[in-house]
């Protein structure tokens, strides 16, 4: 049997949305699945332990970064990720695709690959299809992202058309010079928002999809109404038996609105950064916690909630540790999001089951908003 395969176990009568399982080396992945960013080999402020408790069944980590620090040399003498930072679940690598693309002003693309600059020391460094493949080997992740081009929001129809056909040639290198059976590499569809040009790569992808298929370029500035219609878009076209991974998405509203049109993974750093700004989420709205009104506020950060930080301890006390810019605040704040989001998977997975996903996202929604839904979300749900 293979390392790695996917099966679906219930799709949604009112929705479509499903349930799925995908088996890898290291454990199985119940999906619908939100996957902590943990960047560096690490969750920010977050233990392994911690992460387990919240919840967590898979957490990503950048080739890009790690390739700068420690380097990928010193990562495979230690046994790979999952022993370098204590993690024995699933994880899954980044390409370095989205990190090259943010660095514009110090990258330079060609066909055979990127010429860049470490944001860290300036030294100058090259990374190929290849070389990233042989990066993401030697890190020894159970998933590994193809090498590709992203574009971004408003990028004219002919660069977004050269960088999608380049993606497609640097995937076709990817999958030849990857060899690591106990690895599972997803292709990533590019295309920008040009509806020809997604399904035109999603197409000369699917070939390339063995265990999975992920979606890049979407939530780079664009209206979220765009990226939805650019799921809708291809939501029917995608390959079944594998998982559908989008990039680098993870607000709840965009969690509900893709898990509806046929993702099965999604990722952000949303949760812990906005933690070490003193926000949160909860089940009636986003919280700053910084506000005057929460200094004598003796309640948990969300009564719904059971997380470690809501179990134990209150507004007022989240609020004087972050006003006094203590590291725990944002501990306990990255807790209670990443926490909220898993519970969130917990209650689509629950409404996928009672077939009635639809109604579910309209409940929370009214919830989440207090009854005042913005206006773009209420022509979602018309």
């Amino acid at each position: 049997m293979d390392n790695f395969y996917f099966e679906t176990i219930k799709v949604c009568k009112q929705s479509g949305a499903r349930i799925g399982r995908f088996h890898t080396p290291h454990g199985i992945i119940e999906t619908p699945v939100f996957m902590p960013v943990g960047t560096q080999a690490t969750v920010k402020s977050l233990s392994p332990e911690e992460l387990k408790e919240v919840g967590s069944q898979i957490i990503l980590a950048n080739t890009y970064h790690l390739h700068l620090r420690p380097g990928e040399n010193v990562v495979k003498k230690a046994g790979g990720l999952h022993h370098f930072m204590n993690w024995d679940k699933p994880i899954l690598t980044d390409s370095g695709g989205f990190q090259v693309f943010s660095l514009s002003k110090l990258r330079k693309i060609t066909e055979d690959g990127v010429e860049f600059r470490s944001h860290l020391s300036g030294e100058k460094l090259y990374i190929t299809p290849e070389k990233a493949m042989e990066i993401e080997e030697d890190l020894g992740a159970d998933i590994i992202m193809a090498f590709d081009e992203c574009t971004t929001y408003g990028t004219s129809y002919d660069k977004s058309k050269l960088a999608m056909e380049r993606t497609l040639r640097w995937l076709d290198r990817c999958y030849h010079h990857h060899t690591n059976e106990k690895q599972a590499l997803f292709p990533i569809v590019q295309g920008n928002f040009y509806k020809n040009l997604r399904l035109e790569s999603l197409e000369k992808t699917k070939p390339y999809a063995k265990y999975g298929i992920a979606i890049g370029g979407l939530s780079v500035g664009e209206p979220k109404e765009l990226m939805y219609e650019m799921l809708d878009l291809m939501k029917d076209k995608l390959p079944e038996n594998v998982p559908h991974y989008l990039m680098g998405v993870g607000s709840p509203d965009c969690m509900i609105e893709g898990y509806m049109r046929g993702i099965d993974m999604m990722d952000c750093v949303l949760p812990t950064r906005v933690a070490r700004h003193g926000f949160a989420f909860t089940s009636k709205g986003k919280v700053i916690i910084k506000n005057a009104k929460y200094k004598e506020d003796f309640s948990p950060l969300d009564e719904e909630c059971d997380c470690y930080t809501c179990r134990h301890y209150t507004k007022a006390y989240l609020r004087h540790l972050v006003m006094a810019d203590e590291i725990f605040g944002a501990r306990l704040l990255s807790i209670h999001n990443i926490r909220f989001l898993h519970k969130l998977t917990e209650q689509i997975k629950e409404a996928i089951w009672q077939d009635r996903y639809l109604d579910f996202r309209k409940e929370f929604y009214q919830k989440y908003y207090q009854g005042n839904i913005p206006e773009d979300i209420q022509k979602l749900l018309k």
